[in-house]
């Protein structure tokens, strides 16, 4: 094996190592991967530079200001509470449009803000219903992830896999050319999410709040026989009720756990001019990316600027949008990623792979690719994922002499499917928090959903892009 390929390898183990150990911030890891690269002489500087100057980043930078620019406008929060409101009149199947109108909104806008902003109002309608949230929450978050599906900008592993395909000699996606397949898949499992996956944490929800009553009524009891053998002594100072933040000696207060605040968003009020404006700058940029009028890079960060230059935010403002440790994590996996193709390491792997898979051809490739894929979304970021699989996606489907496209939407499809674990995605972190689930209520609705989602999305792949 040439030095390249060990270099390379050695590093993306150690890169993959680390990110699985989960002690250091994973744009950290990605850009030390990068460097390391880079001394060691298997990337070219020339290499580094397009992988921070490549469309994904570009297109993504744009959009995430854009969004930022709806959050801040209020419109983002007016569409929420206009939905709850329509949930609050038709009760519990209320909510459910309101699950379904956050995935819609994550087919174009990050679903991170959304869920943040729809968990605590999912929360009290349940409530005020005298539902369980539990039955709300985790879906909440799993609907917005199968949304961020039915577009090339709904998520950053789409656009991702999408550059990374173009660097490998792949004619590139339109913006609703994985739509049908996406949808698909978004349909499927949100109706499993609503006949099944509620149904089993409805009950869970019931035996804890069983539990919970029997523990109060043994507790009551104590006390009650404690009063008459007791002298109760009245304490020097007043507890807080249940529910209410504490205050420690300093005199900061402790957030509430699931509070909106605790995630650094919140709800703001409408400002007309600055939403209508946002909003059109939004659509001006999905009609022209989804026409080809331009690409979607080029849309994005043109609207973005517009949006500075019409005083909607302030380059401050643009800036703090951003979210550099995405864009950073992204581009040091993109260096990784031109490592593990130009030393040939991808090309092995894939040889290695076809030899145990090719006796059930194309399409059993495609069926065993999206379950490593899909595994190794729940133990790393879907960047990572992504970077990782794409080109030994292309590989496999050149050695069957098939179009890469179905493998490559696979991809896509699988490295944004992270239902299993509370980790494997941001927003499932906030409502594991917010819902007080524990890691096994994720396992027993994730990982059906995970296999759903796998038969569907291979059949839709089959029948939209066909070998």
């Amino acid at each position: 094996m040439p030095f390249d390929q060990i270099a390379a390898l050695v590093v993306l183990v150690t890169v993959v190592g680390v990110l699985i150990h989960g002690r250091v911030r994973s744009d950290v890891v990605a850009l030390s991967g990068a460097a390391a690269l880079l001394l060691l002489g298997v990337v070219r500087p020339v290499e580094v530079q397009s992988a921070f100057a490549s469309p994904a980043v570009i297109a993504l930078a744009g959009l995430f200001v854009i969004a930022y620019a709806i959050e801040l406008s209020g419109l983002l929060g007016l569409m929420i509470r206009q939905a709850t409101r329509l949930a609050i009149r038709i009760g519990s199947l209320g909510i459910w449009v309101v699950l379904g109108f956050c995935g819609v909104l994550g087919g174009f806008l990050n679903n991170t803000p959304v869920v943040v902003l729809a968990a605590p109002v999912v929360r009290d309608v349940s409530q005020s219903l005298k539902l369980s949230p539990k039955r709300f929450l985790m879906p909440l978050s799993h609907i917005s992830v199968l949304g961020g599906l039915l577009t090339l900008i709904g998520t950053s592993t789409n656009l991702l896999v999408n550059d990374m395909a173009r660097n490998a000699g792949q004619p590139v996606f339109t913006l609703f050319e994985i739509t049908p397949v996406g949808l698909t898949i978004a349909l499927v499992g949100g109706l499993w999410l609503f006949l099944v996956g509620a149904r089993q944490l409805g009950r869970r929800a019931s035996v804890e709040e069983a539990e919970q009553v029997r523990l109060a009524e043994a507790e009551a009891l104590r006390r009650q026989a404690d009063a008459s053998t007791r002298i109760r002594w009245r304490l020097p100072f007043k507890l807080p009720r249940l529910g209410e933040a504490r205050t420690n000696e300093d005199g900061s207060g402790d957030a509430h756990l699931g509070d909106v605040e605790l995630f650094g968003a919140a709800d703001r009020p409408l400002d007309l001019r600055r939403a209508l404006i946002s909003l059109t700058v939004f659509v001006a940029v999905v009609v022209s990316a989804g026409l080809g009028l331009a690409p979607i890079a080029a849309s994005a960060f043109a609207g973005a600027v517009a949006l500075i230059l019409l005083k909607v935010i302030t380059p401050e403002e643009a800036y703090a949008g951003l979210r550099p440790e995405i864009l950073l994590l992204i581009a040091g996996m993109v260096v990784v990623g031109i490592s593990i193709e130009v030393t040939g390491l991808a090309a092995a792997g894939a040889a290695q792979l076809i030899d145990l898979i090719r006796p059930f051809g194309p399409l059993g490739a495609l069926i065993v690719l999206y379950g490593v894929t899909l595994l190794a979304t729940e133990l790393l970021s879907n960047a990572t994922v992504a970077v990782l699989i794409t080109p030994i996606a292309v590989a496999i489907a050149e050695s069957f002499g098939v179009d890469p496209r179905p493998f490559l939407v696979g991809v896509m499809m699988a490295a944004s499917a992270a239902f299993a674990t509370p980790f494997g995605y941001q927003t499932n972190v906030l409502v594991f928090q917010m819902g007080g689930y524990s890691y096994m209520d994720f396992v027993r609705v994730g990982v059906p959903l995970n296999i759903v989602t796998w038969i569907t999305a291979i059949i839709a792949i089959s029948i939209f892009f066909p070998f």
